[in-house]
């Protein structure tokens, strides 16, 4: 760890050099709620939010993005469409920061995506240390996603009057040579980081009743449970979990024409594996056909499917699904409910 020490009031002169430098994208009030969004003034930026609404995968991932353009007539037309700004992504939560990592190895494998790869390689990570729960709903402790160590080219932790900022890069370092007014830490800062770290897992009590590693297997046995129906009698099928997921990443990719029909673009949107449609293929079969299928295939995903492709799970305990669930349907209450009844 390469730790600095920076004074409440610095950071804050830090952010608004930065904004006058480059695209900053930080929590922002939207409503009475957080959302990530470019900001113009270090007034607009709250460090102290809870979540937001979206993560910011859709910084990397937009909702709706242009991969080329093309003339319909001329197949060898289709001109690739990239997003070059270099740009700061600040304040981001240690739960987002895995689930943007693990959007790293999934955009990277096998095939590796150009559009968020641009994005992602041109954009500077800042994040914040969780010293308190978002909310009810978050269960990060559980994950796993409680602190990082790694993803980050600045990680911040409030230590009091001044936020001990733990360099992950040489780009982040740069960015405090340029912009920042730090000291070196010192015995004592080390040691109120230490305690600040320390203090804060007995404040995170939402939790699985079992450890995350024993997921995979967990859902692996129960495929059959008839919990899957009675999540299907109170789900109804929005797709809205699967929107607010960090680590969701299913998308659709449409054609549009102009009016004259001259020009096109390729794009892709977002989709999710709970529209009854995803699944439809043109001969008119369904895979997963009811909507306890469809329950069943997300949580799969994120506690066996996703670890086994990528090594970690699919779900970084953000809590956001829950929270934005109309009928209260969440993970910790399904895996929960799974465990108690394989130990019956």
């Amino acid at each position: 760890m390469k730790l600095k020490i920076i004074h409440k009031d610095d950071l804050t002169l830090f952010i608004g050099n930065l904004i006058t430098q480059q695209l900053v994208i930080a929590p922002v009030v939207r409503e009475h709620q957080f959302a990530f969004a470019p900001v113009t003034q270090v007034s607009q930026v709250r460090l102290n939010y809870n979540t937001t609404i979206l993560p910011p995968k859709k910084v990397f991932l937009p909702q709706t993005e242009e991969l080329f353009t093309f003339h319909p007539e001329d197949v060898s037309s289709a001109q690739p469409v990239f997003d070059p700004q270099p740009r700061v992504l600040f304040g981001i939560h240690t739960c987002d920061l895995h689930a943007m990592n693990l959007l790293d190895k999934a955009f990277a494998k096998d095939y590796v995506d150009a559009h968020y790869n641009k994005r992602r390689n041109n954009t500077l990570i800042v994040s914040i240390e969780c010293l308190m729960p978002c909310d009810e709903y978050s269960f990060c402790k559980s994950m796993g996603t409680l602190s990082a160590s790694a993803g980050y080219d600045l990680h911040l932790t409030d230590i009091g009057d001044v936020y001990a900022i733990d360099i992950g890069s040489d780009q982040g370092e740069e960015l405090l040579t340029r912009h920042a007014r730090t000291r070196e830490a010192t015995r004592d800062d080390a040691a109120r980081l230490n305690r600040a770290h320390s203090e804060k897992w007995s404040r995170f009590t939402y939790k699985l009743d079992f450890g995350s590693d024993e997921l995979p297997a967990l859902v692996g046995m129960s495929a059959k449970n008839r919990l899957w129906d009675e999540l299907a009698d109170q789900c109804l099928g929005c797709g809205q979990c699967t929107v607010v997921c960090p680590t969701c990443y299913c998308f659709n990719v449409v054609d549009t024409l102009s009016l004259d029909g001259k020009n096109g673009a390729r794009k892709r949107v977002w989709d999710s594996c709970q529209l009854e449609e995803f699944a439809l293929v043109a001969t008119g079969e369904n895979f997963r056909k009811t909507q306890g299928q469809r329950q069943r295939h997300r949580l799969f995903r994120k506690a066996k499917y996703v670890q086994e492709t990528f090594g970690e799970l699919g779900c970084v305990g953000c809590g956001r699904c829950a929270r934005s669930c109309l009928v209260h349907i969440s993970p910790v209450t399904v895996f929960n409910a799974l465990h108690k009844a394989r130990a019956a």
